[in-house]
């Protein structure tokens, strides 16, 4: 089983930084569970595409998992670690 991540943001966003190392913690974490999915991260920012800019310029950083929104502004490890696991 895989999962995708994507995370939308943006050069020197703060939010945007913090949001990667928190899912970058929660892959990590799930990385030593024999069971766990294999998770692959995108990128994307709202500055290189203009829907993804009329979408989301407000809401940025938000998270998706396998093209559903999961969250914005803000990633909480345990809710995160939860969709991969659901997924």
């Amino acid at each position: 089983m895989s999962v995708r991540l994507t995370i939308i943001g943006k050069p020197a966003c703060h939010l945007c930084d913090v949001a990667k190392d928190v899912i970058q913690d929660v892959i990590g974490e799930l990385a030593t569970e024999p069971a766990a999915p294999e998770v692959t991260v995108e990128h994307k920012s709202i500055l290189d595409d203009d829907a993804l800019y009329e979408q989301y310029w407000e809401q940025i950083p938000v998270v998706l998992v396998n093209d559903t929104k999961h969250a914005q502004w803000r990633v909480k490890p345990e809710k995160l670690r939860a969709a991969i696991l659901d997924a």
